[in-house]
């Protein structure tokens, strides 16, 4: 029932459909003059209710009534399944389709769907590759404002989120939920194979490939395969030569963030992982691993050639250039091949003179940090090198080899002159020292060379 006849009138309309008034901009039609002049504030900006808290301007009043509700604090609207209580009408029904499972919106190209027409709006960004926000810091852009505001504090250094067990404060509140499940050792996600618990789901995701054969990512440059998509991205860039990653104290870049993190510590000297047993510290865990062969005694690489064992398999490549002859590594200043890096490094404090190795006990100095160990056992008085024949004791390696020669009869030194052979280079010295061969060498000018190892 109405008193007035034009009220009467107004509310037939929404019965017949008939709207009489017309916008003259965007040609919108309405079905009562008020909601038309309403509308028209739009296209003139004009904004005439204005919140006397913080000065914001609203076109409609009952925007502005909204929007007091964040200053009250005042939740009118409550979800009756939760009892979650909401500032906005809106916001309830975006609410209801949790408990609902509604979900209104769909993704045309793929046709996902979703509760929010906001959320299918930053779907479509996946889509169309739109990243609207850009950090004015690094130019990084991002799809959703809130990507920004998170990665905005690896810049601005804040971590506004704390753990209430160690205290420790993190950037972003996945992170913390990760690092609360280290803390109380929930591991809540189980493998079904080999039952291993991990923290977060996407970690059980990634970990249940391992034991799939599928590698569904492949190189089109070399076919390498792969299982996890970030492997593949931090591969692609072995072939496109991209190091995004820079060291801010060298400017050294590199091509994965962890090989960054495992290089500042060189700058800050931090050296977080720790052997149990000899407590030596390192700054990478692999460099742990490598060193607890030590105590293990495992040695996982092998010789195909002589079947020798090895701790590292750079060990191993260095030891194949006996068997191959290959001398790789040359020296720029005498030309001298070498079978290794390290022994090129060694030989050219040769050239430059340079004694980079101290002896803490009387300071003497040497090329070489081998050569200094060596020298060490002269003040500590230790012999690690036993002869297993006589079990006598060797506080050098050569030593024992030297040593050796004794009970084996070897005799690895030859004169080019009278083809005598000789177990000790010290032997075939004195021998050049004699009158005949030393006037029939035909090197005799070239004091330095003494003699040959015999083949």
């Amino acid at each position: 029932m109405f008193r007035h006849k034009c009220h009467l009138k107004e509310h037939m309309r929404i019965h017949t459909g008939d709207k009489p008034f017309k916008c003259e901009v965007c040609e919108k039609l309405f079905t009562q003059q008020g909601s038309l002049q309403y509308h028209m504030r739009i296209h003139t900006g004009d904004k005439p209710f204005k919140c006397e808290i913080c000065d914001k301007m609203f076109g409609h009043k009952c925007h502005l009534k909204e929007h007091m509700r964040m200053h009250t604090g005042d939740k009118p609207f409550k979800c009756e399944v939760c009892e979650k209580l909401f500032t906005h009408q809106s916001s309830l029904q975006n609410h209801m389709r949790i408990h609902t499972g509604d979900k209104p919106f769909k993704c045309e190209v793929c046709e996902k769907l979703f509760t929010q027409q906001s959320s299918l709006r930053t779907h479509m960004r996946i889509h169309t590759g739109d990243k609207p926000f850009k950090c004015e810091v690094c130019d990084q852009k991002f799809a959703q404002q809130i990507s920004l505001k998170i990665h905005m504090r690896k810049h601005n250094g804040d971590k506004p989120l704390k753990c209430q067990v160690c205290d420790k404060m993190l950037t972003h509140k996945r992170y913390l939920k990760v690092h609360m499940r280290i803390d109380t050792g929930d591991n809540s996600f189980q493998c079904e194979v080999c039952d291993k618990m991990l923290s977060e789901i996407s970690h059980l995701k990634r970990h249940m490939k391992e034991h799939s054969e599928d590698k569904p990512f492949k190189c089109e440059i070399c076919d390498k395969m792969f299982r996890h998509k970030y492997h593949f991205k931090e591969h692609m860039r072995i072939h496109t030569g991209d190091k995004p990653f820079k060291c801010e104290v060298c400017d050294k870049m590199f091509t994965q963030l962890f090989g960054l993190k495992s290089h500042i510590r060189k700058h800050t000297g931090d050296k977080p992982f720790k052997c149990e047993v000899c407590y030596k510290m390192f700054t990478q865990q692999s460099n742990l691993k490598k060193h607890m062969r030590i105590h293990t005694g495992d040695k996982p690489f092998k010789c195909e050639v002589c079947y020798k064992m090895f701790r590292q398999t750079d060990h191993l490549k260095g030891h194949m250039t006996m068997h191959t002859g290959d001398r790789p590594f040359k020296c720029e200043v005498c030309d001298k091949m070498f079978r290794q890096n390290d022994h090129l490094k060694g030989h050219m404090t040769i050239h430059t003179g340079d004694k980079p190795f101290k002896c803490e006990v009387c300071d003497k100095m040497f090329r070489q940090n081998n050569h200094l160990k060596g020298h060490m056992t002269i003040h500590t008085g230790d012999k690690p090198f036993k002869c297993d024949i006589c079990e006598k004791m060797f506080s050098a390696r050569f030593s024992l080899r030297n040593h050796m020669t004794i009970h084996t009869g070897e005799k690895a030194f030859k004169c080019n002159v009278c083809d005598k052979m000789f177990s000790f280079k010290s032997s075939l010295k004195r021998h050049m020292r004699k009158q005949v061969c030393r006037e029939l060498a035909p090197w005799r000018t070239s004091p330095n060379i003494s003699g040959q190892v015999a083949p």
